[in-house]
């Protein structure tokens, strides 16, 4: 296995939107390795979820896991959602590619995940707070959208300028 570049904010490349997987692509045995080098970035980092955006994979696919023990692997592949109440739940959130920034993000509270599991078999999931939230904030990054667009456009500037600097001061 091996860790994957994550992009950060304000990467263009965060903005692409991922593409479904075909049914070859399935089949293909790089596939496993995309989804198991994914978690194996995910826990380093470490969070509790990734999309294939983050780590410049341009297709629909997500690893996620909300265990505090890394005992409940999740694999999204042509994840969609369908949010199951108008009740709205504001979470702290946080991002890999955003590395340093939490910020309260208003999303619906409990939705209904129908996906692919990481062998292409279909599944269905409801899911309520935490796991809720991380689905939603994930399936944006497949959107080309990032929990900073929530934000004020005065907030996301001053996260976009302090991502900008330290990157020159890295590179």
């Amino acid at each position: 296995m091996a860790l994957l570049e994550i992009l950060e904010f304000p990467d263009a490349r965060l903005r692409t939107v991922a593409k479904p997987l075909t049914a070859e692509e399935l089949k293909d045995p790089a596939l496993q390795t995309q989804i198991d080098n994914m978690f194996e970035t995910m826990y380093q980092a470490p969070g509790i979820g990734l999309a294939a955006s983050q780590v410049n994979y341009h297709k629909r696919l997500v690893v996620i896991d909300v265990s505090e023990d890394k005992s409940e692997p999740l694999v999204l592949i042509n994840p969609e959602v369908t949010p199951l109440t108008d009740e709205l739940e504001s979470m702290q959130e946080g991002c890999l590619s955003v590395p340093g920034f939490y910020e309260e993000v208003v999303r619906p509270e409990r939705v209904k995940l129908k996906a692919l599991d990481r062998h292409g078999k279909p599944y269905e999931l409801i899911a309520e707070g935490l796991l809720a939230v991380c689905i939603q904030h994930e399936l944006d990054h497949l959107n080309g959208k990032l929990f900073v667009d929530y934000l004020s456009p005065l907030k996301r500037n001053r996260i976009r300028k302090k991502l900008e600097k330290q990157h020159r001061q890295v590179g």
